[in-house]
């Protein structure tokens, strides 16, 4: 009886932590996406005396968008290989084989590799989008800083 106890609880804190893990993840995705995006429509190049500062200031936060895209995945492949092990280890522990159990216990664990491709997936798209959109401005800044020269 403690042992079942033991191994529900520890179900659920695998379960949430990962999933809670990867929702905060896309929720810190999201809000560094519109911000950054709020902030390239008021850039304003001419205000910038150096591109490399206007270079800083736009690559601001991007970074971290595409740390979680690139980690994403890592978390979920974590919480997919502890859910096989506690399935496993609750089989083991049964003594008896039960194939609807297994396949019961597999499917829950590969919801978190699912999971961390949902999370990992638009986080890369939204860290290519503003990507580009860094392209643009400092080209913009490029083509300023030409014109005053001319």
């Amino acid at each position: 009886m403690e042992t079942t106890n033991l191994m529900a609880y520890a179900e659920q804190a695998i379960d949430y932590g990962v999933m809670g893990t990867l929702i905060l993840m896309s929720v810190v995705t999201l809000w560094l996406f519109i911000e950054r995006m709020m902030f390239y429509k008021t850039v304003r190049v001419e205000e910038y005396k150096h591109r490399d500062e206007l270079e800083m200031d736009l690559t601001n936060n991007i970074n971290v968008i595409s740390a979680i895209g690139a980690n994403a995945p890592y978390i979920g492949l974590l919480g997919t290989v502890l859910g096989i092990m506690l399935t496993f280890y609750t089989l083991g522990d049964v003594g008896a084989v039960d194939a609807k159990k297994i396949m019961t216990g597999l499917a829950l664990a590969l919801k978190a590799t699912a999971m961390g491709l949902i999370v990992a997936i638009p986080a890369i798209v939204t860290y290519t989008i503003a990507l580009r959109k860094v392209e643009k401005i400092l080209t913009r800044y490029d083509i300023a800083t030409e014109q005053q020269e001319a």
